[in-house]
């Protein structure tokens, strides 16, 4: 018998701990469990489905014919659509040829990272964020992690960002972020991006540059008074440094739809397409030419956003609600109010507590196995966002919440936490 071997990558390679999770929730539904999954930042198409006016164009672009390959950069019409949706809703002005096209931001990201990265560059992230120690794993980076704290509402600031600063090739940063729901203020973003630019000036011609990645892809769904900010429209120097991920997944609840872009310096654009080009990695002709329709419908959009969002709303806030109330009660748990994405941020500090049956929750793991057997409650934990194994803190993502269920799932998690002692 021998030990089949592969490259270091996919020795060393973690699999998304999230879709294993989904997949032990998967199996404990099939098993007659009635499991209230909030696991996964996806949607019910019941609850949420894609815009009736999208789904028209997208039926009526195959039946037109778009089935071929299209633009390695993407479809002209949709980039054009893009630079004028941007302007008009962020004050972003960008070309078409500044603007990328993928399958959704994860291949935009892994261009992102391929293009800007070599092996030992020193590539900055917070903890919790997703995703970005595994892209950093693909490029064998060296991980500059920033542990974010709730006094900041897990939002890296300037100065834990400052001291890595030095000989960094990337800063990978997400607003709203995902998996806390929560945003840069102003003043903050603007102490990152003054940091990067005195970084940048002070590097030879010759030197590498420092970059900003900056997942945005969540920037439309803020909530209450919560605005979102970007780094070029606070700093325009920034401009050179910046790219975006951005697209329809979430904004749109479309995340089956697979569209996708970036913006940033054509430079970097034109090889994050050479990179993706060999990836193969576009999104479809049909839904190209469908939401090019789309975004030039002003009217369909804020139509849509309008009802999506208070949707959004609703579930977070009374989730929010209900955890402040068993807060009130004396039991341990907390939560951030919500800002933005589709994500709440709660406590479960149980570890130390024993059950009815007198067994000993002894780490956060057995934690998270409690509340999904007693309370019938899937949860992610922060540790899956590359937190330490024992952070109490989980993300709520209510894209699969049915209004009519919150009720429910706090009295479940109240009589989960009233049989520990």
């Amino acid at each position: 018998m021998y030990k089949t071997k592969l490259s270091h990558l996919a020795e060393t390679l973690i699999a998304s701990e999230i879709v294993k999770l989904g997949a032990l929730v998967k199996e404990k539904i099939a098993a007659g469990n009635h499991i209230y999954n909030y696991t996964i930042g996806d949607f019910d198409s019941k609850e949420f489905p894609i815009p009736e006016e999208l789904k028209e164009y997208i039926i009526n672009a195959y039946t037109e014919g778009f089935t071929t390959y299209p633009a390695a950069d993407g479809e002209l019409d949709l980039r054009k659509a893009i630079s004028s949706f941007v302007e008009k809703n962020q004050g972003l002005t960008y070309g078409t040829n500044e603007i990328l096209v993928a399958c959704g931001g994860r291949p935009l990201i892994y261009s992102i990272f391929r293009s800007i990265v070599d092996k030992n560059d020193k590539v900055i992230y917070p903890v919790p964020s997703w995703n970005n120690n595994h892209y950093t794993h693909f490029n064998e980076g060296e991980h500059i992690q920033i542990t974010s704290l709730r006094e900041n509402n897990f939002m890296p600031t300037a100065e834990q960002i400052a001291p890595h600063l030095k000989g960094a090739t990337l800063l990978a940063l997400c607003s709203p972020l995902n998996p806390t729901g929560t945003v840069f203020t102003k003043e903050e973003l603007e102490k990152i991006c003054d940091l990067v630019i005195i970084e940048n000036e002070s590097r030879g011609a010759e030197e590498k540059k420092l970059y900003m990645m900056y997942d945005q892809i969540y920037s439309a769904l803020t909530f209450g008074d919560t605005k979102h900010y970007d780094p070029v429209s606070l700093n325009p120097k920034m401009r050179d440094y910046t790219i975006f991920v951005d697209g329809i997944s979430k904004v749109f609840a479309a995340t089956g739809v697979r569209v996708g872009w970036s913006m940033g310096p054509e430079i970097v654009i034109n090889k994050m397409k050479a990179i993706n080009s060999h990836v193969g990695s576009w999104a479809p002709m049909a839904e190209q030419k469908a939401v090019a329709k789309y975004l030039n419908n002003e009217s369909a959009v804020n139509n849509y956003l309008t009802n999506f969002k208070a949707e959004i709303s609703y579930r977070l806030t009374h989730l929010h609600q209900g955890f402040m109330q068993l807060k009130s009660e004396g039991f341990s748990v907390d939560s951030i109010e919500p800002q933005a994405a589709i994500y709440l941020t709660v406590q479960i500090n149980l570890v130390g507590k024993k059950t009815a049956d007198g067994k000993l929750l002894d780490n956060q793991a057995a934690v998270t196995e409690y509340i999904l057997s007693e309370a019938k409650l899937a949860l992610v934990p922060f540790g899956y966002f590359g937190s330490d194994r024992e952070n109490n803190w989980y993300r709520i993502s209510v894209g699969c919440c049915k209004k009519e269920d919150i009720e429910e799932v706090i009295n479940n998690l109240r009589n989960a936490l009233s049989q520990l002692s």
